[in-house]
């Protein structure tokens, strides 16, 4: 009989991979049915990741989606999975250890069979651990290895690696292809190395579809040994997504696998509810972008999941870059040039910080770095001119070990800023925080719910869990929505218009106050001016007064609430945005004289 090869829905990863926020509970519970009927998955990835975060950003209670998301898949007998950040949780940033053991004793109770664990370093430190904090709550532990292509992340650097994890108690492996640019011959040949020494390990790959590699991938993966792919379905497949199960199947079938049967009917009614919820509210924040593919990624490897906040990040900077360009006489570039600068500048830059493969958070932060650089030679600054305290955290080894060495250049850079270097265990500088939340919720008079899961939400995500309760983010979510559906007009997200956002003139400004100096937003998000303001129409200051490193205002994005400090004193003369208003990335806030 031919070998068997199984296949996981992606449900989480879909929406994930092609916009800011994924469907309400009453929708995952409307599909979750349907996606049975379908009766060709052995598994479905129900949430982790941002999945948590973005139930709350919309004022919805995470463990209710996660518990009603999972209850019809354990009931049919078919497994659940979740992603998992290691040392980051569920978040962008560190999760003391009492917070990451509860983790996996909330979600097992919840319903979710198996946790994804990765480090986007690949630093086995940050993945052993929750290794055995997911056994010790009766979760099945998939180690996760970040495919990348660099002359350091060779296939015995991968087969190793796996070793080293099945060793520390994984008891399955999962190739993460996050940017979709493994090569099919080296995946197919790190599967054969890991099966030709433990035969019983179950091995599943992720693969997204950006450059186009990731078909070719899963034939090479399925006949070297692969136990179980990843796979999406419309109309949310194939652009920076994943492959949709139909091709694969047939694919694999022709090629002699034993493969299950698609209930068509089942599948064009999951692919009806789908564009429903795209239709509803969800097409708004799907960026059209995110339905194409491009071979552009195959040299500077960035990941399939975010192209979207990518673009809307090149969008809102190009004006700005544009400004320095005209104030330092130079030739402005179109947003085309300015793709392929950024591309040329992660490819440049990558190997500089020690090979980091681009995956949530350090996609993000190398991303960054090579925005800012453009940015700073824009103005006639050098580059490495601005890099944030998250850069700085994984430059500097607090978040684990690079996989090559930084470039000289950057050494000496965090030399003469006084940062040190840290080789110890990345864990050991977030102590415990489980009992200040406990009594937080005590004071509040909060119930930490049942199996703990309030506490874990509260302690995994405070900030967010507070504006929940408060009842905040449901009322910036709405205002949110009408926003984007004033300037969508419709949410049909394939042929929905790009809006950019119109930049205020330096000119303008600088006739009146020749010395004001304009604010940009750091990243794209909802514009907070006061954190806990009431009423969120309220202009914010003009005339007052500022100091450096001051914060002047607040952006909530999808992983959380970034503060914009600013780096001069002075006195506010000029704001362009409204509490509340959706800003993109580089837009300008304000003008400081």
């Amino acid at each position: 009989m031919a070998r068997e090869i199984k296949f996981s829905l992606v449900y989480r990863d879909m929406w994930q991979s092609s916009g800011k926020y994924q469907p309400r509970v009453d929708q995952l519970k409307q599909i979750a049915p349907v996606i049975i009927d379908m009766n060709c998955f052995a598994r479905v990835e129900t949430n982790g990741g941002a999945f948590e975060q973005v139930n709350l950003l919309y004022g919805e209670n995470p463990n209710i989606a996660v518990r009603e998301f999972t209850a019809p898949f354990n009931a049919a007998g078919i497994q659940t999975h979740m992603l998992d950040r290691g040392l980051n949780g569920l978040r962008m940033f560190p999760v003391p250890a009492d917070v990451r053991k509860l983790m996996y004793k909330v979600k097992h109770a919840q319903g979710v069979d198996i946790t994804r664990i990765f480090c986007g370093l690949n630093d086995p430190r940050n993945i052993i651990p929750s290794i055995q904090y997911a056994k010790e709550g009766g979760m099945i532990p998939q180690a996760a290895m970040c495919i990348t292509h660099s002359p350091l992340h060779t296939v015995d650097y991968y087969t190793n690696l796996a070793e080293q994890l099945i060793e520390a108690g994984a008891e399955e492996i999962c190739l993460k292809d996050m940017a979709g640019i493994g090569r099919p011959g080296s995946i197919g040949k790190i599967i054969k190395g890991i099966k030709k020494r433990h035969p019983d390990i179950t091995v599943q790959y992720h693969g997204h579809t950006g450059p186009g590699f990731s078909v070719a991938s899963m034939l090479q993966a399925a006949i070297n040994g692969v136990d179980v792919l990843d796979v999406a379905m419309e109309p949310l497949s194939w652009g920076m997504v994943h492959p949709d199960v139909i091709t694969i199947q047939a694919m694999l079938k022709d090629a002699g696998f034993t493969v299950p049967d698609i209930n068509m009917n089942a599948y064009m009614e999951a692919r009806h509810l789908s564009q429903t919820f795209i239709d509803d509210f969800l097409g708004y924040f799907i960026d059209p972008s995110n339905k194409i593919m491009t071979s552009l990624l195959v040299g500077c490897g960035l990941p399939g999941g975010m192209m979207g906040s990518m673009m809307a990040d090149l969008k809102g900077m190009h004006s700005a870059i544009n400004l320095a360009l005209r104030q330092q006489g130079k030739q402005e570039v179109t947003l085309n040039n300015l793709v392929v600068q950024l591309f040329k500048e992660v490819e440049r830059i990558w190997p500089m910080l020690g090979y980091p493969p681009l995956v949530t958070p350090f996609s993000q932060y190398v991303k960054n770095i090579a925005l800012m650089n453009i940015f700073a030679m824009a103005k006639n600054e050098p580059r490495f001119s601005m890099i944030d305290k998250d850069s700085w955290n994984m430059i500097l080894g607090k978040t684990g070990k690079l996989p090559g060495p930084l470039a000289p250049e950057i050494v000496e850079l965090a030399k003469a800023n006084g940062y040190e270097f840290y080789t110890g265990d990345p864990q050991a500088t977030f102590p415990d925080e489980l009992q200040k939340f406990k009594e937080e919720m005590a004071a509040n008079g909060w119930d930490e719910g049942p199996d703990q899961e309030e506490l874990f939400e509260f302690a995994m995500h405070d900030r967010q869990y507070r504006d929940l309760k408060s009842g905040v983010a449901k009322s910036r979510f709405n205002q949110e929505l009408e926003q984007a559906k004033e300037k969508a007009g419709a949410p049909i997200f394939i042929t929905r218009p790009v809006v950019e956002i119109p930049m205020f003139s330096f000119e303008e400004i600088s006739a009146e106050y020749p010395h004001a100096k304009p604010v940009h937003a750091p990243c794209r998000g909802q514009l907070i001016w006061q954190y806990d303001m009431k009423d969120v129409s309220t202009a914010p200051f003009e005339g007052d007064t500022i100091k450096e490193r001051d914060v002047l205002c607040y952006i909530q994005n999808s992983y959380g609430i970034e503060p914009v400090p600013v780096g001069y004193g002075g006195t506010i003369v000029g704001t362009y945005a409204k509490q509340g208003d959706q800003v993109q990335k580089g837009q300008i806030l304000a003008f400081i004289s």
